[in-house]
């Protein structure tokens, strides 16, 4: 409504009727191996929505497994949300660079480099690290900005630090993970 072009990335969880394929695909390494995520999109509202399609995503949705979306059950996680969510960040990273967009009249073609990244709660804490490791130390999204929301501290998204090693970040970062409770 102010004029900026919007984008939201999210995990594609459901079918989305409104959503289409759209035909990009890319490759992210998740932990030791190389996934390959597609881009379903929508327009609605002057928002453009983007989802992360990945079996990694559906197979977590209530009504196909019965459980929930972040775990089997309230306050347990699912052993692989850091790589799910590794996922994600990393796509969320190639949206606005890759995504040949044209849903307005206003704009069209790529959001490009200069975007403001808006994480929210844990799932997406890893974007501001992978976009100063993967691309910021390489010359792209320089003018690229994070602000860091937190929806619900009660959620943490907590993994061992053992795990550390599957995000893929420099061992730099890893100081920035240990975290001791009490």
């Amino acid at each position: 409504a102010n004029g900026h072009r919007v984008m939201t990335v999210a995990p594609r969880y459901d079918q989305y009727k409104d959503a289409w394929d759209t035909g990009v695909a890319i490759e992210v390494k998740v932990g030791y191996i190389t996934e390959k995520v597609r881009f379903f999109h929508c327009y609605k509202r002057g928002v453009d929505r983007v989802f992360i399609d990945h079996p990694i995503f559906l197979e977590k949705v209530w009504g196909k497994t019965g459980s929930k979306i972040y775990g089997p059950t309230t306050g347990t996680d699912y052993e692989d949300n850091q790589l799910r969510f590794s996922m994600l960040c990393q796509a969320a990273l190639e949206a606005p660079k890759i995504l040949n967009l044209n849903s307005c009249e206003y704009f069209s073609g790529p959001y490009g480099e200069d975007v403001v990244f808006i994480a929210n709660d844990w799932h997406t804490a890893l974007l501001p690290c992978y976009l100063k490791s993967m691309y910021k130390s390489k010359g792209m999204y320089e003018t690229a900005k994070v602000a860091y929301c937190i929806h619900n501290i009660a959620y943490q998204g907590r993994f061992s630090f053992s795990d550390f090693s599957l995000l893929n970040l420099p061992d730099a970062f890893r100081s920035s993970f240990d975290f001791i409770d009490g």
